[in-house]
């Protein structure tokens, strides 16, 4: 562009020039214009082409040079123009054809910008200015890269939601390795410190997809490279990305008691603390933000991290030293509860680590949780030490004391606000919300503590019917169902140890889901409510068939419900096809994993048809059994 309309050098003038220019690659334009007798030359004659003697005047001439410089200004603008065009017209291009016409052109115009005003920048400038631009375009192909993943990811969700194929999961971490490669690339340069950031939120996205599916030891070693990219970087190491390294790091201990490792899991908690502590007291040093905002933070982070400190320390503080034979006395659990708090070494302990209701409910939650645990799946704990059931027995209590200390009303019966349990814990509130309520009357159900879970699943009930959102009302069904679950699990009416909450009556909760369903299913009434399995099976149809899509209840319940109700059906309808005689040697012959699969393809779609015809099937079942009996029964058979 600076040679258009020069008339060609000399051999000297090339010599002269070649040192400056010979590292530019040749532009379209030069290549035009150069005379006819330099058509046959080789390639270093076409680069070595030098500017005219009566050249373009240099940067220099235009005055300082600054912003306010014309050329410089006028460089910057031809760059900035031309990565906006790529930014914008980039998606454009679909074909390969297009793809390849897109970077043509862009190269073309790019080479024609260096070409136009390398002779007449300053080197410094120039060289400053190649490198901005290369940082540009590699940052424009990382975010190209990064959305790639991203959109796979998403594909791979839409055609498996619940990552259920071992190619779904395969596909995922091929990804995972994607994004951390592309992150090790941008790891040494500060500047791009947002790829990085950016990287993290990728990533803690797919992993906790992997964990929600039993995966977490394949989403440990991608959580654990994210924390530590965190931690590398300057700028992402400020009080702002405070609460989303904390986000990473409770993730990574999570993992960590998800694969059993509870030790690692305390451990790295235990770093993280202290790497908050170092950034607390940098922050004393700087002062740079308000001390309020500052605390609301380091209070967010010290308190999750202590959480997942307390989510192992209560157990093994508890357990019993081999070497030690001096036997432990216990404590009567029964009569402790009549107590004031603190009453026992975890409450003791609770206190200690944790400074409001909030905080301390959190703690318990998190110390009962296991997410390799299904809330159907009732049981104590499985293990052979006193002490660990002890402990258990010790967290419900605490549990069930905090919850009455803080949200019992006037009128005897519980009240919670609105805000989440988070920022009650943030704000030092001793009250608990509503959601953490409802999870801890889960616990209490899977942990077969029944006293406990029927009377605050009563209350809580109570409270969430007066409320209109669809959490509450989705909270509601999912309680409802675990009420009508609980006399087909509790067979012989154990009440558990620890005591129900006050103004309850026995009974209560069971009336409030039979007078719920009692006016819906009519066919139901003509067979009558001769056992629990039709009040289960009929809650279940109101909680799912006559509620709307978005207060639909918990799915894990739903299909381990229906698991249940085909488990029990399924005996009397195999029993209909043989004799008396055959019974003995009889197999099943229907399995479960195909009604499964028919409950997986049906549950979004054609749940009423489903259900009609598991309930015709009960309705089968019933007079299948008294026929039986009937039959062992007459002397005559």
């Amino acid at each position: 562009m600076a040679a258009q309309g020069a008339p060609s050098s000399s051999p000297s003038d090339d010599s002269t020039a070649s040192g400056s220019l010979a590292e530019l690659p040749p532009t379209a334009t030069a290549t035009s214009r150069s005379p006819p007798e330099s058509k046959g030359s080789s390639r270093s004659s076409l680069l070595q082409w030098t500017c005219p003697e009566d050249s373009l005047p240099l940067a220099v001439f235009y005055g300082p040079l600054d912003a306010k410089n014309p050329l410089l200004a006028s460089c910057e603008k031809e760059i900035r123009e031309l990565l906006g065009f790529m930014r914008k017209k980039k998606a454009l291009a679909t074909t390969e054809e297009e793809k390849h016409e897109f970077r043509r052109r862009c190269a073309t115009s790019l080479f024609n910008i260096w070409t136009k005003y390398a002779p007449r920048l300053p080197a410094d400038y120039y060289n400053e200015k190649l490198l901005k631009v290369g940082d540009s375009l590699c940052q424009m192909k990382f975010h190209a890269l990064s959305g790639k993943n991203m959109c796979n990811y998403q594909l791979v969700c839409d055609n498996d939601e619940n990552l259920q194929n071992k190619e779904s999961v395969v596909q995922c971490l091929h990804i995972l390795s994607s994004l951390r490669l592309i992150m090790q690339v941008a790891l040494p340069q500060e500047h791009l410190c947002w790829i990085i950031f950016n990287g993290t939120i990728y990533i803690y996205t797919i992993c906790r997809k992997l964990m929600a599916i039993g995966q977490s030891s394949k989403a440990l070693e991608y959580l654990l490279w994210a924390s530590m990219c965190m931690e590398s970087l300057v700028p992402l190491l400020s009080l702002r990305y405070l609460t989303w390294r904390t986000t990473l790091y409770t993730a990574v201990c999570q993992c960590c008691y998800d694969c059993q490792a509870g030790i690692h899991g305390e451990a790295f908690a235990r770093r993280a603390l202290a790497k908050i502590d170092e950034l607390r007291q940098l922050e004393l040093m700087s002062s740079s933000k308000s001390l309020e905002e500052s605390r609301r933070y380091f209070r967010e982070a010290t308190i999750k991290m202590a959480v997942m400190i307390f989510k192992r320390g209560v157990f093994e503080s508890r357990r019993k030293n081999k070497a030690v034979f001096r036997p432990k006395i216990r404590i009567n659990l029964r009569e402790v509860q009549t107590l004031s708090w603190p009453r026992t070494v975890t409450e003791r302990l609770l206190d200690e680590m944790f400074d409001s209701t909030a905080s301390r409910f959190l703690a318990v939650l998190e110390a009962l949780s296991d997410s390799n645990r299904r809330i159907l799946q009732t049981g104590p704990i499985v293990t052979d030490e006193v002490e660990i059931h002890d402990v258990v027995s010790e967290l419900f209590m605490a549990g069930r004391e905090l919850l009455i200390m803080s949200n019992i009303g006037a009128d005897g019966m519980l009240d919670f606000p609105k805000t989440s349990l988070l920022e009650l814990m943030i704000e030092r509130k001793n009250v608990i919300s509503v959601d953490a309520a409802v999870k801890f009357i889960k616990l209490a159900f899977t942990y077969e503590e029944w006293s406990l879970f029927e009377s605050s699943a009563a209350h809580i009930i109570y409270f969430l019917q007066r409320q209109d959102d669809p959490e509450s009302k989705k909270a509601e069904k999912d309680l409802t169902l675990l009420i009508a679950m609980e006399p087909l699990i509790n067979v012989k009416r154990n009440k558990g140890l620890i005591f129900p909450l006050e103004n309850y009556k026995e009974g209560q909760s069971v009336q409030i889901y039979l007078k719920k369903i009692s006016v819906h299913d009519t066919c139901l009434k003509n067979c009558g409510y001769s056992e629990d399995i039709f009040h289960l099976a009929a809650t279940l149809y109101f909680c799912v068939c006559t509620a709307p899509q978005d207060v639909q209840p918990d799915k894990e319940i739903v299909v381990d419900m229906i698991m249940f109700l085909w488990q029990k059906c399924k005996l009397g309808i195999q029993r209909l096809n043989i004799s008396r005689n055959d019974y003995a040697k009889f197999t099943q012959k229907i399995s479960t994993n195909k009604v499964f699969l028919f409950c997986h393809t049906h549950f979004k779609s054609n749940f009423f048809l489903f259900f009609t015809w598991l309930m015709t099937f009960i309705c089968i079942y019933t007079y299948i059994k008294k026929i039986f009996f009937l039959v062992l029964s007459d002397p005559f058979f």
